[in-house]
């Protein structure tokens, strides 16, 4: 049976329904998707617990997918934290958009976030405090990977903290290039299990 099939009647016999646009994704773009399923609510709270809520006024997200990494921070923020999230994969942005209608301070992008600094001038935000990225930067080019990640650099505002996860730890001394110090946790209760990078 192949993939999405599987993964279609899982969903009829009454599992996730936000498993199978994640995994239709996946099927027809592994590089930019770069996992088979969501991320688990374990790997999300171990994502939040590098956030200061406290003192987060501008979140960026990269690659939020289905949003659950966007759901625990709509639940921790405060009512004015501004959160602006990057999806390029537009089956993705359409169920953002559509879950998200009617959240306030939250703005929804569909384009790359190697344009990070078009946008954020556009909502008049000149530097954020954490930017959280599910991108799968072991899949995607390098260049772009260097775009992504000068621009996250740029935009980060002393302080302010970089947090991502991979699969492997083979990214990590190229991710080291672009910021100071990077403390790394690992999550076994994610498939697959993934290492969260917290940098700044």
């Amino acid at each position: 049976m192949h993939l999405a099939q599987h993964f279609e009647k899982s969903v009829t016999e009454g599992e996730d329904m936000s498993r199978l646009p994640f995994v239709k994704q996946y099927v027809s773009k592994p590089k930019t998707v770069g996992a088979v399923l969501p991320s688990s609510k374990y790997l999300a709270d171990r994502i939040i617990k590098c956030i200061n809520f406290d003192d987060a006024r501008y979140i960026v997200e990269y690659g939020p997918g289905t949003g659950v990494f966007t759901d625990r921070m709509l639940r921790d923020r405060a009512q004015d934290t501004i959160i602006l999230l990057f999806e390029c994969n537009i089956e993705f942005y359409k169920i953002l958009k559509q879950k998200y209608e009617n959240e306030p301070n939250l703005y929804i992008v569909n384009d790359s976030a190697e344009h990070i600094g078009k946008y954020l001038a556009e909502y008049g935000i000149s530097l954020v405090d954490y930017i959280v990225s599910g991108l799968p930067f072991a899949s995607l080019p390098r260049d772009a990977s260097s775009r992504i990640l000068t621009q996250t650099r740029k935009y980060l505002k002393e302080g302010g903290r970089f947090i991502t996860f991979q699969y492997t730890l083979t990214k990590k001394n190229f991710i080291a290039q672009f910021f100071n110090e990077i403390d790394i946790e690992r999550e076994v209760r994610n498939f697959p299990p993934a290492y969260v990078f917290c940098c700044n």
